[in-house]
């Protein structure tokens, strides 16, 4: 899968479509729309091997805005505000405070960051360590390890840092359930 197969796979979501809209428009530094609402919605696709539309699968999709300035509280609520109407969950973290609650939540420490993408390469998941945001020229892609394990529908876990082999255990059995089609990697 190429970059421009996957992020139009991903934008065949209205959802995903609405959000990178509403992002742009809100001129929020360095936000990207990332993880599992984009690898879900390519997974979903009828081109997939699964052959199902992302319609008929569960909409739990959770979005992550990563920005590095500004209220975060005001954020949320704007957003809510904003694309309340599309029926998603909408998740946003800003990534200049991961470090202030993550070591409470996962019992794991995590640095201090200095951009969204730095979040990004911490994810649980390698399928899921991928963002897209919408620019003046299109769309920036960030995908540090390709498109083959979500072309694939393979789950790898990311090692590099923070891992959890128990969280990425959860995370991976509540997706076998959701796509009984995907390849689960052992956390090993």
């Amino acid at each position: 899968m190429t970059q421009d197969e996957f992020l139009a796979a991903a934008l065949r979501n209205p959802a995903n479509q609405a959000i990178t809209d509403e992002l742009y428009r809100l001129g929020l530094p360095d936000a990207w729309l990332v993880a599992g609402c984009l690898v879900q919605t390519v997974w979903n696709v009828p081109d997939q091997p699964a052959a199902r539309s992302w319609h008929q699968r569960p909409r739990h999709l959770l979005f992550r805005s990563g920005y590095l300035m500004g209220g975060e509280d005001a954020v949320i609520r704007e957003l809510k505000a904003r694309l309340g109407h599309l029926g998603v969950a909408i998740e946003v973290r800003n990534q200049a405070r991961v470090h202030l609650w993550y070591p409470d939540k996962h019992g794991l420490s995590y640095p201090a960051l200095s951009r969204s993408i730095d979040g990004i390469d911490r994810f649980l998941t390698e399928n899921t360590q991928i963002g897209i945001r919408r620019t003046t020229r299109g769309y920036d892609v960030y995908a540090p390890n390709g498109f083959d394990d979500v072309a694939g529908m393979i789950v790898r876990p990311n090692r590099t840092a923070n891992f959890s082999p128990a969280n990425y255990a959860t995370k991976a059995a509540r997706w076998k359930a959701l796509w009984p089609e995907i390849t689960v990697l052992a956390a090993e």
